[in-house]
């Protein structure tokens, strides 16, 4: 008789957890996985910090502009990419403003006193303001989170989410399901399609009672977002109404959006009805 070949386990077999028929499975690791290892961290609830991946620090802004100090400006596109390079070290305010906010907020975090870790930096994990926001965290000393998406672009988690706390995941809902459920803020700097498409899922799922906690919704830059995205205009046109730009909040500068978020967190979750045996009650609806 001829040696038995032993079939191979279902969770061991490699053609069978990449098909059509497992793809529940693969869905639900991208539950499990994160939902485990922000156990292991105690991570209670999160700060999101969503904006342009295209962004960049001041200093590279800088550097790519003065390249153009040694260009021939008779090149074709020359004047172009000089605007281009011009409006990039401009847009780089937004980088740094966003280092700073989360290096702020994460100091002050870190000194709550609590054992679980609170109020963590969250981000898409990639370049950017995604980028800023976790180095900040890291400057001030503290954990933060990378949900990043396999894209053709932009796929990379930057070097300074926690090395723990760093995810890929190929399912967009997935993945906006964990940058909603733990949050109980959002901070909106500006971007582009990825960040309207996130900043308007969290307004509508405000908007019609999905969520239920007291999520506070910072849109940075009012000059910018009313340029991008004329509000006033659906209002006008009866397809949102007025109460509900009570949805968001403007914020300007970087005190401005401190003082604003860490007022509401000792408002709604830092209360003294809001700790159970020395740790927060936690209600993540």
């Amino acid at each position: 008789m001829g040696k038995y070949n032993k079939p191979l386990k279902a969770y061991e077999n490699p053609e069978f957890l990449n098909s059509s028929d497992a793809r529940i499975i693969r869905m639900l690791s991208e539950f499990i996985q994160p939902q485990t290892k922000f156990r292991k961290h105690k991570i209670v609830d999160t700060i999101v910090f969503f904006g342009s991946a295209r962004l960049k620090s001041k200093k590279e802004s800088l550097a790519e502009y003065n390249k153009f100090k040694v260009m021939n400006p008779k090149v074709p596109t020359f004047a172009e990419k000089l605007r281009f390079a011009q409006r990039q070290v401009e847009m780089s305010k937004y980088y740094e403003d966003a280092v700073e906010l989360s290096k702020r907020l994460t100091e002050w975090s870190m000194n709550l006193g609590t054992h679980s870790n609170r109020f963590i930096i969250c981000t898409g994990g990639g370049p950017g303001i995604m980028e800023a926001a976790n180095k900040g965290a890291k400057l001030a000393g503290g954990f933060s989170i990378g949900l990043n998406i396999s894209i053709p672009f932009e796929q990379y988690v930057n070097k300074y989410v926690t090395k723990d706390l760093g995810f890929e995941f190929h399912y967009f809902f997935m993945r906006k399901f964990w940058f909603a459920y733990l949050a109980k803020c959002l901070i909106v700097f500006p971007g582009g399609f990825g960040t309207m498409d996130e900043m308007f899922e969290i307004l509508t799922l405000i908007q019609t009672g999905k969520i239920k906690k007291k999520m506070l919704l910072v849109v940075y830059d009012e000059r910018y977002w009313k340029e991008v995205i004329n509000i006033e205009a659906l209002i006008q046109h009866g397809v949102i109404n007025k109460e509900d730009l009570n949805h968001f909040t403007y914020c300007n500068d970087i005190d401005q959006a401190f003082k604003l978020i860490t007022r509401h967190f000792e408002k709604y979750y830092l209360k003294p009805g809001d700790v159970e045996n020395g740790e927060p009650k936690i209600n993540l609806k």
